[in-house]
């Protein structure tokens, strides 16, 4: 393990491609009453197949940046980059996965699944030979016909990350996905995510309030500030994986990024 101090990289990784390049955003929302800057200057880059997690103290930006980066939002100024062209909305080119599970109670899991592909205009065989494959990936194939009310939290979270893969995204994207399951399903579904970000090589934008669970999944942390919204640090990860909670090595860096938090 590196030292802590050597931890906190630059806000790009050596020697690699930046997948995404999110370069001096800043985010203002306006009204007649009050004007409130929710990020300003914000500067990092992901790496083609990198897992990096955002984190933060309440108020800091992260879902408006995370909305950004998705499309969702236009910054105020700077830019969001994806292989070098500029985001301008939302694209295939990114899954999105989200805390509230999004699923359509009247379809079921294989429906939900198929959702994307169906707006994309995929053929009937293709169609179907990717929802197989997405739900053999999540471990669902057994729950194909199930509906969402026959599901747990960790399945459906599990059904909308099938989803979100289904359309061959170049990134996934996560908004606290796990913040709603019980802390054992959290566990588990953290070893099913990392399982899934290796078998499909993704790159994977993660947002949580967990330091822990940063910690955990990530290869690097962006560490944001509040009022306004900024880059504070990033720090890189250098801990074997699978990581465990009584590693003092992972206690450390959980410790580092706490510190950085409430500085």
């Amino acid at each position: 393990m590196a030292g802590l101090s050597d931890a906190a990289s630059a806000t790009q990784s050596p020697n690699a491609t930046p997948k995404v390049v999110v370069d001096g955003v800043d985010k203002v929302y306006e009204s007649d009453r009050q004007r409130v800057e929710a990020l300003a200057d914000v500067n990092f880059s992901v790496s083609e197949g990198e897992f990096v997690c955002l984190v933060g103290p309440s108020g800091c930006g992260k879902t408006t940046l995370f909305r950004t980066i998705a499309g969702l939002e236009a910054p105020t100024g700077g830019e969001i980059r994806l292989d070098g062209e500029a985001v301008t909305g939302p694209g295939t080119d990114r899954g999105m996965v989200f805390q509230e599970y999004g699923l359509f109670p009247w379809r079921t899991v294989r429906e939900n699944v198929a959702f994307g592909l169906e707006e994309q205009g995929v053929d009937g065989a293709e169609r179907a030979r990717r929802v197989e494959e997405m739900l053999d990936l999540v471990g669902l194939g057994e729950f194909a016909d199930a509906y969402p009310k026959e599901l747990s939290g960790g399945m459906k979270q599990r059904v909308g990350i099938a989803r979100a893969l289904a359309v061959a995204p170049e990134i996934l994207l996560a908004d606290e996905p796990f913040g709603s399951v019980d802390a054992q399903t959290r566990d588990m579904l953290h070893e099913e995510l990392l399982r899934i970000w290796s078998e499909t090589g993704k790159t994977v934008l993660f947002v949580t309030h967990d330091v822990e669970e940063a910690v955990k999944l990530s290869d690097r942390v962006v560490v944001m500030a509040a009022d306004p919204g900024r880059v504070r640090e990033v720090v890189d990860v250098d801990v074997d994986r699978p990581r465990e909670r009584t590693d003092p090595a992972f206690a450390e860096y959980v410790d580092r990024v706490r510190g950085l938090i409430g500085e």
